[in-house]
């Protein structure tokens, strides 16, 4: 016994129809349980959705960098990130560090 395509494609849409309904249903009891749960804790969306992660790379973003090797003739520096510059290029580099 074979089922037709257009059974088939009834068939889908009348399971379609059922998982729209039960995820609504379902996001519905997971709002109420979301908010029962932030009135009972006092919280705020920034104790939600915050994360420490996100927090301390968006604070260490543009952070300035120490620098790491002076040209003693110029007084110019350079962290050591990025391209080196032409003063220290082909050097070695440890003459040009900067004591901590």
């Amino acid at each position: 016994m074979s089922i037709s395509y257009k059974d088939l494609l009834k068939q889908r849409e009348a399971l379609e129809q059922q998982i729209q309904e039960a995820r609504r249903r379902e996001t519905s009891d997971a709002v109420a349980q979301v908010r029962a749960l932030v009135a009972d804790f006092g919280l705020t969306a920034e104790d939600i959705f915050s994360s420490g992660r996100a927090r301390g790379a968006s604070a260490a973003k543009g952070a300035k960098v120490a620098a790491k090797y002076r040209n003693p003739a110029t007084g110019e520096t350079w962290t050591g990130r990025g391209k080196a510059p032409k003063w220290i290029q082909d050097q070695d580099r440890n003459q040009f560090l900067i004591a901590a």
